[in-house]
């Protein structure tokens, strides 16, 4: 293996970005595999990645983003990485190793850069393989314009120019999400403009439009792979790229040819079968991501018949069976979306209460309460966050425990039911405040009494109609939402119950609504809310399943 380091590649403005390249020691010219990347070009897994790829014939050139280690300018994360991207793209092509054929690769942040510079189509660009990756800063930094608190703070680790990696550990975390105002929160660890840049920027604005995928699907010609997790921080937003290049791509190969494969994952460990939170999905859940590259690439760019065209366009891993299954569509054509109504006498508060799901339409039934404190806030455990202390498969009794945590479940189950595709929430609510949350997770309870998280939701009253604008809600008025819980896929055994949890609160993984209707972030002060949960003739709140019927 031939390896060049010290490479200067020039941007329109006259900024040079630097490269590391890879190539075989046999050969002139090489179809090009790039990341570009603010993890630095020395990265152990991409270097493995590297040494994986260039066996198989394939240059690959590792490029700093702009602003981080050897690459010069400032660092504006996301901002440059679309014209940047483009121009590196353009560069490589034009290069006497390249045969003039790129494909990228990388995972998260070089995930985005990407697909932010394909609606610019380089000519030379054939194949994508975004991995946990997203649409949008909004979507990553701000769910329904919900602040996903532990990602924005994840900045102060990321620094400047390189990563800070050694004080990560010794912060206390718990301190610091906990600090209001947030604008000013991570002061005193460090100077981090983009930080307080999300915090001033609730809703969906050109902040965020600048650099967003939205209303760009329709300038895409290149293929793409999409790669995520089940319990990735951004599987919501791969769906949804997905989505747009299926859907909406100008180019009928990107149309027909982009795939989709989503694993029992978190955003750390895609691909892996290493066990976390409280289920072990088995071997069958690990992924050789270098060789399934390969095989995408080897068709893409080198014409070689890999087989990957002829397998259906949609690989899914169906937890609870713990099998990968191939699927033309998503959601799933033969989709039965069923709905699964609240129940209670008024006592639906933790594990302990009488709360019910159930198929039967609610008659005249008490509504639920419960007191929200954002000085006590519900704790994530499990789920889709993007740090994997509180991520993954976790029971979640702990939580269940507490009487601001309503639960609903079914009677066990007699047979077995496969829920795959989207979850959402339609629920009638009620709050004191102007302002609040509601929070929403679905639970898989095993039959001793294991309470395994799979996905989750939440919705921020302001953000109910527009996320571009926001409006109050009048105190004690019920009114409707409907919370999505993302995507899932998982097999309800016989004898295990689908449970239902409604709250207000999932922190640190989203910042608490402090119930003032005070501008986001720029508060300090609190109030207690009271919320109630409506399930009744003329307020039939239920869950709808996306059940896939069994052979």
């Amino acid at each position: 293996m031939r390896i060049q380091l010290d490479i200067s590649i020039p941007m329109r403005d006259g900024v040079r970005l630097y490269g590391a390249l890879y190539r075989p020691d046999a050969g002139e010219r090489f179809p090009v595999l790039l990341i570009r990347s603010p993890y630095s070009t020395q990265h152990p897994r991409y270097v493995e990645w590297a040494r994986r790829f260039v066996a198989e014939g394939y240059a690959v050139l590792m490029q700093d983003s702009r602003g981080r280690y050897e690459s010069e300018d400032e660092w504006r994360p996301y901002v440059d990485e679309r014209d940047d991207g483009f121009d590196t793209q353009q560069w490589i092509g034009q290069q006497p190793w390249c045969d003039g054929t790129i494909g990228t690769f990388g995972v998260s942040y070089p995930g985005f850069t990407q697909i932010l510079p394909a609606p610019l189509r380089s000519p030379f660009v054939k194949a994508l393989v975004p991995i946990a990756n997203q649409e949008d800063n909004y979507g990553h930094m701000r769910y329904n314009g919900i602040l996903q608190l532990q990602n924005a703070m994840n900045f102060i680790w990321l620094g400047q120019r390189t990563n800070q990696n050694a004080p990560r550990d010794l912060i206390d975390w718990d301190q610091v999400y906990r600090r209001l105002p947030l604008l000013t929160a991570l002061d005193d660890l460090g100077e981090r403009p983009f930080y307080r840049e999300i915090i001033r920027h609730p809703c969906f604005d050109e902040f965020w439009a600048s650099y967003s995928m939205k209303g760009q699907y329709g300038e895409v010609e290149t293929p793409a792979y999409f790669i995520t997790g089940w319990y990735d921080n951004l599987l919501h937003e791969g769906f949804k790229c997905f989505k747009g290049w299926r859907q909406q791509a100008r180019g009928r190969e990107a149309r027909e040819r982009s795939r989709l494969m989503v694993g029992p994952w978190t955003h750390t460990q895609i691909g892996s079968d290493d066990p976390f939170g409280d289920v072990d999905f088995g071997p069958a859940a690990r992924v050789d991501m270098p060789q399934a590259h390969l095989r995408w690439y080897d068709q893409r760019l080198k014409g070689v018949d890999s087989g990957i065209d002829r397998e259906a366009p949609v690989q899914l891993f169906v937890m609870g069976e713990n099998v990968w299954r191939g699927e033309e569509t998503w959601p799933l054509e033969r989709t039965q979306y069923t709905r699964f109504f609240l129940h209670s006498g008024g006592q639906a508060n933790s594990m302990h209460g009488d709360g019910r799901l159930s198929r039967q339409e609610p008659r005249d039934e008490p509504c639920d309460s419960y007191a929200y404190d954002p000085d006590d806030p519900v704790p994530t455990l499990g789920g889709q966050s993007m740090f994997i202390d509180n991520t993954g498969p976790k029971d979640r009794r702990p939580v269940e425990q507490r009487d601001d945590v309503l639960v609903y479940t079914t009677e066990p189950l007699a047979a077995d039911v496969e829920v795959t595709g989207p979850v959402e929430l339609v629920l009638h609510a009620a709050s004191s405040a102007v302002e609040t949350d509601f929070t929403a997770t679905l639970v898989d309870v095993h039959p001793g009494g294991k309470a395994i998280h799979l996905c989750e939701g939440i919705v921020r009253t302001c953000f109910r109609d527009s996320y571009r604008d926001p409006s109050p809600i009048e105190p004690d008025q019920v009114y409707v939402y409907r919370i999505e819980l993302w995507e899932t896929s998982n097999l309800f055994r016989a004898g295990h119950c689908i449970r239902l949890e409604v709250s207000s609160s999932n922190f640190p993984r989203f910042d608490r609504n402090l119930n003032t209707g005070h501008p986001h972030g720029l508060d300090d002060g609190m109030q207690v809310a009271q919320q109630r949960i409506y399930h009744d003739r003329a307020h039939p709140s239920h869950l709808i399943l996306p059940v896939i019927p069994r052979p």
